[in-house]
């Protein structure tokens, strides 16, 4: 069998949608994955569209807010005390990553990959055949109090600068758009232009089939190494297996960089390990997303049940996952959604690829041009899958990236 044009690494939403991108270029496509397809974060994620979310992780707002979230052990952000060392040097980045000027280059960056997803998302469903998987419900922020609206204006000011719609209410207007809230929540904040889809296991296995079905290839494998040889790329797997391509596109998420290590490059990935509970789909009457954002989490309606989740837990890719840390989401769930009926959930716990400034790292490698890194989308990998993915068909088939790459260069830490 010949070597392929491309081999992605990684079938994730990320990857997935680069192939895709790739096939309709006329390239031939060959993915590898560890596990197989919608294996990882793609498929328990919450399943928003995120387009609104201009804003970087990385900013003054979290600095103020995380230390009373590390005080909780099961609170919106954790640090397992035996991963703190480990983890320094990367909270160091995020610290330096928080300044006014660094926080306005990560904004109109991220505003840029946002603007171009959202543009390519619908073309890619259409063309994937999963359009009816695509909700415009929008989603509603809410407050405890008109103190915590307040502090969160800076950020809808800065969105609305960018012209995303929204608009603030008061606890009557948020029972129109979403009855059953606790009296706790004085205030919210509704955004319209909030998009989400219908389940993101379920849209991820439907790209699968869509590359299969366009010719795409897909094999498990788990990559070890690359090493380019002149014109082409080889892979090697840990079992000792070897494949070979004239360009490899590296979106293995969480686990990117332990490959990129092999061609020299020490990108500062770190994990955000994320925990959920996906309740049966009459656990409650939700018609909205609903962002708690002064505990970390948020409700989703997706097709196949209520996924209540969040949270951000620095524990890297090898402690046993933290269980407690569902729960505790869940019951606060309960006290903040009178109704909602808690039997009958299923626990996940995912790894979500962050780098220390909120940004992906989309370009080229140093060791060699044929190697092209797309990993380190955070909480955003299904929002920007389809940007990701024009911009690495882009690369691949030497056209002007359709955005500027310097802000996501893989180089720039």
């Amino acid at each position: 069998m010949a070597d392929p044009d491309v081999i992605v690494i990684g079938a994730g939403v990320v990857g997935l949608s680069a192939a895709i991108a790739a096939l309709g270029r006329g390239l031939s496509v060959t993915v590898l994955d560890r596990e197989g397809p919608a294996a990882g974060a793609s498929a328990g994620n919450a399943g928003a569209f995120a387009f609104t979310d201009i804003l970087p992780l990385a900013s003054p707002g979290i600095l103020r807010k995380a230390p009373h979230w590390l005080a909780d052990p099961l609170g919106p952000l954790s640090v397992p005390p035996r991963y703190a060392l480990q983890i320094a040097p990367w909270m160091f980045r995020f610290w330096r990553a928080c300044s006014p000027l660094r926080v306005a280059q990560s904004t109109a960056a991220q505003t840029a990959l946002m603007d171009l997803s959202k543009a390519e998302l619908e073309p890619l469903l259409h063309a994937t055949g999963t359009s009816g998987m695509l909700r415009k419900e929008g989603n509603l922020q809410v407050y405890e109090s008109e103190a915590e609206l307040k502090a969160s204006l800076p950020g809808w000011q800065a969105r609305e600068r960018h012209g995303i719609a929204f608009r603030h209410l008061d606890a009557v207007g948020m029972a129109e758009i979403q009855p059953g809230l606790a009296p706790r929540f004085t205030h919210g904040t509704f955004t319209p232009g909030w998009y989400s889809i219908a389940d993101p296991r379920l849209y991820t296995l439907a790209l699968a089939e869509a590359l299969r079905s366009k010719g795409g290839v897909i094999e498990r494998l788990d990559v070890a190494a690359l090493t380019p040889l002149g014109e082409t790329v080889e892979i090697r797997s840990h079992d000792g297996g070897t494949r070979r391509a004239a360009q490899v596109v590296i979106a293995a998420g969480a686990f990117s960089h332990l490959i990129a290590r092999s061609l020299g490059e020490r990108i500062p990935l770190e994990t955000e390990r994320g925990y959920n509970t996906t309740l049966p789909a009459d656990a409650f009457d939700l018609r909205t997303q609903i962002t708690f954002g002064g505990h970390g989490f948020v409700a989703t309606r997706l097709s196949t049940g209520i996924r209540v989740g969040g949270a951000v837990e620095l524990g890297g890719l090898k402690l046993p996952p933290n269980f407690a840390r569902s729960e505790a989401m869940l019951q606060k769930a309960r006290r903040f959604l009178p109704g909602l009926k808690p039997e009958g959930g299923v626990q996940w716990m995912g790894f979500r690829p962050s780098l220390p400034d909120s940004l992906p790292a989309i370009g080229r490698a140093r060791a060699t041009p044929r190697v092209i890194h797309a990993f380190g989308h955070g909480h955003l990998g299904l929002t920007q899958s389809a940007g990701t993915a024009r911009l690495v068909a882009d690369l691949l088939t030497g056209r002007e990236p359709a955005i500027d790459l310097a802000p996501f260069s893989p180089q720039r830490f």
